[in-house]
């Protein structure tokens, strides 16, 4: 489903990304963790478009998005969910509205079945009877649920989670978590998890990936992960201060 290949991308002459290379398998969740501004949110804003490799491609389909016009690459994004980390709520508009806003962006129904598929999503995410609320009226957890919520609902292809659980008490982050997995198996997405959660991204992934120093340095099944030999990839589980990687 998405391939990145040799993908380098530098600031100021620091290199974030150095010939990267990755295939997200279609249909499965890959979690890619890294140190905090190792580059793994600029790898997300290469695969939706909105920055360019100084070298390398990004195939959607076996489609080089980079080569794409403006519309054409539109036309690429409608097949992507996006969760952000703070859910990124419209805090004008109530939970109804937030869910609802790319149905009416986007498509072309009546009233009634906007309110059929946001009501729906709503009770798929956990949200029943909170459709009137504002989103400074529910808590961090819930504002997640509807985050998920507005971005599965037009049924993409392909749903990125940046740091989904950030914020969130031990409990909660399982919550999203599980909510996930249950919104993967009922939708079957690609998904890709921008995480910091060694425990959560060993129950949603079927693949776990390390970004360090711009390169995927490690890639596979959260088994063979934990016993990854990758002294970079041990202390990093670990949580150690003792390894290769320098604090």
């Amino acid at each position: 489903m998405i391939v990145l290949q040799g993908l380098s991308k530098s600031f100021s002459g620091v290199k974030v990304l150095d010939d990267l290379n990755i295939e997200f398998g279609e249909k499965q969740i890959t979690v890619v963790m890294g140190r905090s501004g190792g580059g793994k949110s600029v790898m997300l804003k290469h695969i939706i478009g909105l920055m360019k490799p100084d070298s390398g491609k990004v195939l959607i389909g076996g489609i080089d998005i980079n080569a794409l016009k403006k519309k054409e690459l539109n036309e690429i994004r409608k097949k992507f969910g996006m969760v952000f980390q703070d859910g990124a709520l419209l805090d004008s508009l109530t939970v109804f509205e937030n869910v609802a806003f790319p149905l009416r962006q986007h498509m072309k129904h009546s009233e009634k079945e906007i309110e059929d598929k946001v009501y729906s999503i709503l009770a798929d995410v956990g949200l029943n009877g909170q459709y009137n609320k504002m989103p400074s009226e529910i808590s961090g957890g819930m504002r997640k649920r509807v985050g998920v919520a507005r971005a599965l609902i037009l049924n993409p292809e392909i749903m990125l989670f940046d740091e989904p659980t950030t914020g969130l008490d031990p409990v909660m982050s399982d919550v999203i978590n599980n909510l996930i997995i249950s919104m993967h198996n009922k939708f079957k997405f690609t998904g890709i998890i921008i995480s910091h959660d060694i425990s959560g991204a060993f129950k949603t992934g079927d693949i776990i990936a390390m970004l360090y120093e711009g390169k995927i340095i490690e890639s596979g099944t959260p088994e063979k992960f934990q016993n990854s030999s990758n002294p970079v990839v041990k202390q990093f589980i670990s949580g150690t201060m003792e390894g290769p990687i320098l604090i």
